[in-house]
């Protein structure tokens, strides 16, 4: 009875906990990773090395981080698909409620708030919050449990440029531009993480 208990417990804090993730995780996936790494740490879910790992594998499955990261962690929580299934309907459940009271209420009133001062300052403060998180979550993740020897520095510091520097060339140069913005697909440079890894590890 205990144990019912227990999981029964486990399972209500994945729901409240990524329910609040869900509610509060303003800018997407890579945004809310503090929030989530905040849960974890506060009930003991995992250790740090394996949210790393967690984060590492819902960046290369396809889906959102967000949703990758609330399955991995609700069935390394409870052992189980359920506590799965949990966590990823709590973390989308307010995104979809209050998306559909927003849809409705735009419709309704957006000729009337489109140029107002105070909604165009909110959005524009949620935007700087937004990179404020982003840049939280990724200092939190840069550990010796993520960077272990030079290589894993190589690899950061290569896809790092790699993928900035779209934004350094000029659109003018456009043939350039075409070969960098192809060299810094996501997807291409998780491939060569991959083979960067298997190589030199």
């Amino acid at each position: 009875m205990g144990g019912r208990k227990e999981a029964a417990m486990i399972y209500l804090q994945l729901f409240l906990s990524f329910f609040k993730i869900g509610l509060f995780g303003f800018g997407g996936g890579l945004a809310i990773l503090s929030l989530i790494q905040h849960e974890v740490e506060r009930y003991g879910w995992m250790t740090q090395k394996e949210f790393v790992d967690i984060v590492a594998i819902s960046q290369v499955t396809p889906g959102p981080i967000g949703m990758n990261c609330a399955t991995y962690v609700g069935y390394t929580a409870t052992d189980s698909i359920l506590g799965s299934v949990i966590a990823s309907v709590a973390v989308v459940l307010p995104s979809l409620i209050i998306m559909f009271i927003l849809c409705r209420l735009y419709f309704l009133m957006q000729k009337r708030y489109q140029n107002n001062v105070y909604y165009v300052n909110t959005l524009r403060g949620i935007r700087f919050l937004v990179l404020g998180l982003i840049g939280a979550a990724a200092l939190s993740l840069m550990t010796q449990d993520s960077f272990f020897d030079w290589s894993s520095w190589v690899i950061f510091g290569v896809v790092f440029v790699l993928g900035i520097l779209p934004q350094l060339v000029s659109k003018n140069c456009v043939r350039t531009h075409k070969v960098v913005t192809w060299l810094s697909n996501p997807i291409l440079l998780i491939l060569m993480a991959g083979v960067a890894g298997y190589l030199l590890y």
